[in-house]
């Protein structure tokens, strides 16, 4: 069998008295697309935040292919291949949507503080810019300035550019959160596309798109993994359904 790409052993985080990760145990496998569900509060967003770097755990291990980076600095998880999309939007935007992908490509390759000299003359980054774009269906907006685009291309445009940096490993926090009907599909099929090419860990509050993309599923409730397993296991646990899909469903 093979390796996980990520495991957390015991996670945890608290501020003051509130404990928001609790012993939180996982493993992401090669290719998989793994959902973590739950009501707000729940403990997500602070449990992928400890997994990308931007909040250290107060407890436990995290392990990327094999390797501890419990205390590696966010950075360095970035460019050991821990691409991060963000529950908001973070694009430039009066740059243009390609040169907001080229300036991820620079920085992957270490280039990253000769911002004054034009992506646009690059032609080599332009290329990888241009794929990544196409790649997430916004090839014909590519000239767009970034400021332009509808919320739902914005979140493409966030996943191009983490194309761009040639990730070994997607987490993406509500990549769903204010679109609608017709972004969600065209974010969805982004997500099929790449789905299988590396793992992904998808926090995600339509269970729609969870259900029809997640191999496996998680419930977090109060810090806590409740239950994990594939997505018709969870759908059907009793217990899940009580704490979390019941109030969803409804």
């Amino acid at each position: 069998m093979s390796a996980p790409v990520l495991r957390l052993e015991a996670l945890s985080k608290r501020y003051g008295g509130l404990v928001v990760t609790d012993n939180v145990s996982l493993d992401i496998m090669p290719g998989e697309l793994h959902a973590i569900i739950g009501p707000n509060g729940a403990g997500k967003t602070t449990l992928i935040n400890e997994i990308s770097g931007l909040v250290s755990a107060d407890g436990g291990r995290i392990l990327f292919e094999g390797q501890d980076i419990t205390d590696t600095p966010a950075h360095a998880r970035a460019a050991a291949g821990l691409a991060r999309c963000f529950q908001i939007t973070s694009v430039l935007p009066t740059f243009s949507a390609r040169d907001n992908v080229a300036l991820a490509a620079q920085a992957r390759d270490g280039s990253s503080f000769r911002f004054f000299r034009p992506a646009a003359a690059e032609e080599a980054l332009n290329a990888r810019a241009l794929a990544a774009i196409e790649e997430v269906g916004l090839g014909a907006r590519a000239h767009l300035p970034a400021g332009q685009l509808s919320h739902g291309e914005k979140r493409a445009l966030e996943l191009a550019i983490a194309l761009a940096l040639e990730p070994k490993m997607l987490l993406l926090d509500e990549p769903m959160a204010g679109t609608g009907h017709d972004e969600t599909a065209m974010l969805s099929g982004v997500l099929r596309r790449l789905k299988g090419r590396f793992p992904i860990l998808l926090i995600e509050h339509d269970m729609s798109v969870v259900f029809s993309l997640a191999d496996r599923v998680s419930v977090m409730v109060y810090g806590r993994i409740l239950a994990s397993g594939a997505p018709e296991a969870i759908r059907t646990d009793p217990k899940v359904v009580a704490a979390y899909l019941g109030e969803e469903a409804g």
